[in-house]
């Protein structure tokens, strides 16, 4: 429980380290990507399929996490963790963002599926 916890607060941080001016374009895509990748609804192993459901969201978002928060400058994490800690984030649902999560996942298989 702890983890998981620990988990939407660096997730959370690292959404506010998107908005510090002074994050380069590569660690800012990242981060927008294992943002993207922890609050879509849509997994590449479907999460009711046992333990490999699971297996592969902790593997892949951590490994997102991981890249994104190495490439971010230690006092930016540092500020948005902070900044996380003091502002919790209050998800309302927004039917405009979920259209775009489903159209960034429809257009990367699709060019998946192309490509292979």
């Amino acid at each position: 429980k702890g983890a998981v916890k620990k988990l939407k607060r660096e997730v959370l941080a690292l959404h506010y380290a998107t908005h510090d001016a002074r994050l380069g374009v590569l660690p800012r895509l990242l981060a927008f990507l294992a943002i993207a990748y922890a609050l879509s609804p849509l997994d590449l192993i479907p999460d009711f399929i046992p333990v490999l459901g699971l297996v592969d969201d902790v593997l892949i978002l951590g490994a997102l996490l991981f890249v994104a928060i190495r490439l971010i400058p230690h006092e930016v994490m540092e500020d948005a963790r902070r900044r996380a800690e003091r502002e919790p984030l209050r998800l309302h649902k927004n039917w405009g963002m979920a259209i775009v999560f489903f159209a960034m996942w429809d257009a990367l298989l699709l060019a998946l599926v192309w490509w292979l």
